[in-house]
C-alpha cells in the first residue's frame, strides 16, 4: 500500500509549477502561562469597577484603582515584593455599609526623659518624638498627628483626653485585622516607652461581616489563576471560592479544566487553629497559621502565596521549605514549638519557621485535605506541590495531545495505517503519551517511567471517544532526614 501524505490545505489539483511547504507543529507545547489573583476590598475613591477583576500594573497603579489605603492595593506591594515577574490580577469588593473596626492607645503619666514612641499598627512603625514635660495628653496628640500624616496608612486616628482611637479605613472584617504594640523591634533596636510614660492598648475590634464576593467570582470567566489569595477567611467566603474550585462543576472538573488554589492566613492559638484545620477539609485550599505577627492575615497570605508562585512556576516539584518570607516574626514565646507544628499539619494548617536571624521562612505548605470521601485518613492531596505538580501534568498533557491529534481519523486498533496518514489509533495516542511521560520522569517532575509503560491503557470506546487511564506517579519531596549519629569514645 502507497503512503498517502495529507498535507493541510493543499489541493490535489493544483498544476502550478513550485515547491509548497506547509508548516504543521509536532506538538512542542508551549510555556504555561499561570496568574495569581487577589481577592480583597477596595475603597470607595478607588477607579475601579468592583467585581470586576483587572490585570495589575504595579502598587502605584494598584493605589489609583483600589484606593491608596485599602487592602488590596496592600496585598499586591506584598505580593510583588515576592514576585515581581508572574502576572498578576486583583479582584476588588465593594466597600459594605456599616461601621469600621476600632482599637484604642491610652496613655497616662507624664515623660520623665526624652525618648521616642515606637508604635506599630498593622505592622507599620509611627514614631513619635516624646520630650521631657510632656503630659499624656500631649502625647496622645502627637501620635494622632503622625498617623494621620501618613499617606495609604490602614487607619485614621482621633484624640479624647489622652486616648487615641485608631479607626480602620476599611470597614470589612478583614480590615479590622490591626495589631497595635509598642516596641516590637525592642532593645537590640532601640525601642523603649520614654519614663513616666504608662500605655494600655486597646485591641481592635468591630468591622461589618465581610462583603458576599459570589456574584464576583462569577466575573472571573474562563481565565485561569492558579493562586487565589483571599483577604476574606470567614467561612462564607471560602465556601464560596471553594464552590468555584470544585471537581464536579467548578474550576478543576472536566467541563472546565481551569483549575487554581486559594491561599489564606488565619490568626490563633494553636487550639483555635487545630479546630478550625480539622473541620475545613479540601484540597483546593491552603491556610498559614499564626500567632502574634503584627501584620494583618491578608498581608500573610500575599506574602507567601506569592513566594511559593515563584518557586511553583518555575519547577512545581521543587519543595518549598525555607523559602523566606517578608513577613515579622512573631516574640520567641510566642513562636509554635516543633511538637505544636506537627499537630497544626495534622490538622491541616501550613506552617512556618524562623530562623537564627529572626527570618521567617515556609516550614511546609498543605491543603486542608485530611480525609477521603470514606472518611479516613488521606495523604492524596497533603502537599501543595502536589496540587501544582498535578496540574502541569495534566496541563502539558492536555496541550501535547491536543496539539498531535487535534484533527486525525481514528481507525480500530490494529489497522494498517500508512505512513504520513491524517488516522490514528489509540494504542497510537496511548504511545505519544508514554512518549510524553518520560520527559516527565526526565525533568524530575514525575518517576517510575517503566511502570507508567507497562499499566497506561487506551481504549476505543467508539463514536470518535478514546479513554486513556494514565497512572502518573509524581516526583516526591525531600522533607526529612533522620541520622543516626554513632559514636566512640576512647
Amino acid at each position: 500500500m502507497s503512503a498517502s501524505i495529507s498535507i493541510p490545505g493543499y489541493p490535489d489539483s493544483n498544476r502550478v509549477p513550485g515547491t509548497y511547504f506547509t508548516p504543521l507543529p509536532q506538538g512542542q507545547v508551549g510555556q504555561q502561562n499561570q496568574r495569581a489573583l487577589i481577592i480583597a476590598p477596595m475603597l470607595s475613591g478607588g477607579t475601579a469597577t468592583a467585581g470586576v477583576p483587572t490585570i495589575s500594573a504595579g502598587y502605584s497603579d494598584a493605589q489609583g484603582k483600589y484606593g491608596a489605603a485599602s487592602i488590596a492595593a496592600q496585598m499586591v506591594a506584598d505580593y510583588l515584593l515576592q514576585d515581581s515577574f508572574g502576572e498578576l490580577w486583583v479582584l476588588p469588593i465593594a466597600q459594605p455599609t456599616g461601621s469600621a473596626g476600632t482599637g484604642t492607645l491610652a496613655l497616662a503619666g507624664t515623660a520623665t526623659a526624652s525618648g521616642t514612641l515606637s508604635l506599630y499598627i498593622a505592622g507599620k512603625l509611627v514614631s513619635v518624638a516624646v520630650t521631657a514635660g510632656d503630659a499624656a495628653a500631649t502625647v496622645a496628640t502627637n501620635v494622632a498627628a503622625a498617623v494621620n500624616a501618613l499617606a495609604g496608612f490602614p487607619t485614621t486616628a482621633a484624640v479624647t483626653t489622652s486616648t487615641v482611637t485608631f479607626t480602620a479605613v476599611d470597614k470589612t472584617v478583614a480590615g479590622a485585622d490591626i495589631d497595635i504594640r509598642l516596641n516590637y523591634g525592642g532593645t537590640v533596636a532601640g525601642q523603649a516607652t520614654p519614663a513616666g510614660i504608662t500605655p494600655t492598648i486597646t485591641a481592635f475590634s468591630g468591622g461589618v461581616t465581610n462583603p458576599d464576593i459570589t456574584a464576583a467570582l462569577a466575573n472571573l470567566g474562563t481565565k485561569t489563576f492558579d493562586w487565589i489569595i483571599s483577604a476574606f477567611n470567614d467561612a462564607t467566603s471560602r465556601a464560596s471560592i471553594l464552590s468555584v474550585l470544585q471537581d464536579q462543576t467548578g474550576r478543576w472538573s472536566w467541563e472546565e479544566q481551569l483549575y487554581g488554589h486559594a491561599f489564606y492566613a488565619l490568626r490563633g492559638n494553636l487550639s483555635t487553629l487545630t479546630t478550625f484545620g480539622s473541620t475545613n477539609n479540601d484540597q483546593h485550599q491552603t491556610t498559614m497559621g499564626v500567632y502574634d505577627t503584627p501584620w494583618p492575615m491578608y498581608r500573610v497570605a500575599a506574602d507567601y502565596a506569592a513566594a511559593s508562585a515563584v518557586s511553583l512556576r518555575s519547577d512545581p516539584a521543587m519543595p518549598l521549605q525555607t523559602l523566606a518570607l517578608n513577613m515579622p516574626a512573631p516574640p520567641i514565646s510566642s513562636r509554635f514549638t516543633i511538637g505544636e507544628q506537627n499537630s497544626l499539619l495534622y490538622d491541616g494548617i501550613s506552617t512556618f519557621v524562623v530562623n537564627d536571624a529572626g527570618q521567617v521562612t515556609i516550614g511546609r505548605l498543605i491543603t486542608g485535605y485530611l480525609t477521603n470521601a470514606a472518611g479516613a485518613p488521606d495523604i492524596s492531596y497533603l502537599d501543595v506541590e502536589t496540587i501544582f505538580t498535578l496540574v502541569y501534568l495534566m496541563r502539558d498533557m492536555r496541550a501535547f495531545l491536543q496539539t498531535i491529534y487535534g484533527r486525525k481519523k481514528l481507525v480500530a486498533d490494529g489497522s494498517i495505517i500508512a505512513a504520513g496518514s491524517s488516522a490514528v489509533t489509540s494504542k497510537l495516542i496511548l504511545q505519544s503519551a508514554i512518549a510524553r511521560y518520560q520527559t516527565y520522569c526526565t525533568n524530575g517532575l514525575a518517576q517510575n517511567y517503566a511502570t507508567f509503560a507497562s499499566t497506561a491503557l487506551a481504549q476505543n470506546a467508539g463514536g470518535g471517544l478514546v479513554k486513556l487511564s494514565l497512572p502518573f506517579n509524581l516526583a516526591n519531596q525531600l522533607r526529612i532526614l533522620a541520622a543516626l549519629a554513632l559514636f566512640t569514645k576512647s
